[in-house]
């Protein structure tokens, strides 16, 4: 119970937050401009710079090899997760043009908006190098993975045309971070104090300034839009009870085998795993010409309802 209690009171912070961005979009005090400047300062500048210091904060030698272990059941679950997404989309028969949207919504987690924010609420930093962990697999998954099952599910596709993959976008600058600091680690070269500091001044916003970030994402898609259709709703199932049962299962069998692994790394990847829906997904859709108000609905209605799914999985994860 003391768990469910404070899983409910960190959810209550990370939503008055939102509820800040939500109003200030609502209310015209933060426009198209600042929506596009907040994005690139997050994902540019601040969180690399948290990552940084993190990993140099909370990492050494001997247990950076630890964190291999957590690779191995999040890499399971993410190949697990894509093969019960495809097979459903069979079963289902979800129409082309949404299958990308569905796939996605099962293995990939909108980390860094929501998945930080949230991890650093409930558990603090000292989670930050297994939210790492979690963070570099999603991250390969969504641009190596989840881009090529949105873009063969374009209906105005020509089956004969070739499209050129863009690696970079396997690089993106939060993970570029997290490699120079294994550099830094593996090395050991000394950070300057005052680099450090401020750095980790600079990083101390990506909290806050990612949640008011979801806000104005909410503002923008509009809660009225919200609807629960059949492929809604196994998404919604995907995104919040499949793809915690897999890495849940996942790790028991580890368990059972005689892997063992700190319960703050197994809280910190199941809660990962439950992540809200992709905010770049409506994106990439429209990108390919598919149905993009099928997959504004479920990142808006898996963000909306992330509030009520973390204090009941903080309740499952307190029995493990």
């Amino acid at each position: 119970m003391e768990a469910f209690i404070t899983s409910l009171e960190s959810v209550v912070e990370i939503v008055l937050v939102i509820a800040l961005g939500y109003w200030l979009r609502r209310s015209g005090h933060l426009g198209d401009k600042f929506k596009g400047e907040i994005s690139f300062i997050i994902m540019k500048i601040a969180l690399p710079a948290s990552i940084f210091v993190s990993v140099l904060k909370y990492l050494n030698r001997d247990k950076l090899a630890s964190l291999s272990g957590g690779l191995v059941f999040a890499f399971a679950s993410f190949a697990a997760s894509y093969l019960l997404a495809w097979l459903l989309t069979k079963v289902l028969k979800v129409r082309k043009g949404r299958r990308g949207t569905f796939i996605n919504m099962f293995a990939n987690a909108n980390t860094i908006f929501i998945g930080l924010p949230l991890n650093m609420a409930l558990f603090g930093t000292k989670s930050l190098p297994y939210f790492l962990v979690y963070y570099v697999m999603n991250t390969v998954s969504t641009w190596a993975v989840g881009v090529f099952f949105i873009s063969s599910d374009d209906p105005t596709a020509d089956k004969s045309a070739k499209k050129d993959f863009n690696w970079r976008k396997l690089l993106p600058a939060p993970l570029v971070g997290f490699l120079v600091s294994l550099v830094f680690l593996l090395l050991a070269i000394p950070v300057p104090e005052w680099i450090n500091k401020t750095l980790d001044m600079v990083g101390g916003i990506v909290t806050p300034m990612s949640l008011i970030y979801i806000g104005i994402i909410l503002a923008d898609a509009g809660l009225k839009s919200i609807r629960f259709d059949r492929d809604t709703v196994w998404a919604l199932l995907g995104r919040f009870v499949f793809a915690p049962a897999l890495m849940i299962s996942f790790i028991l069998i580890g368990r059972s085998m005689g892997t063992t692994m700190p319960s703050l790394e197994s809280s910190t990847l199941i809660i990962q795993a439950a992540a809200p829906g992709l905010a770049v997904l409506p994106i990439l859709v429209g990108q390919s010409h598919g149905d993009v108000d099928y997959a504004t609905n479920v990142v808006t209605t898996s963000t909306v309802l992330f509030v009520v799914v973390v204090p009941i999985l903080m309740q499952v994860v307190s029995l493990l």
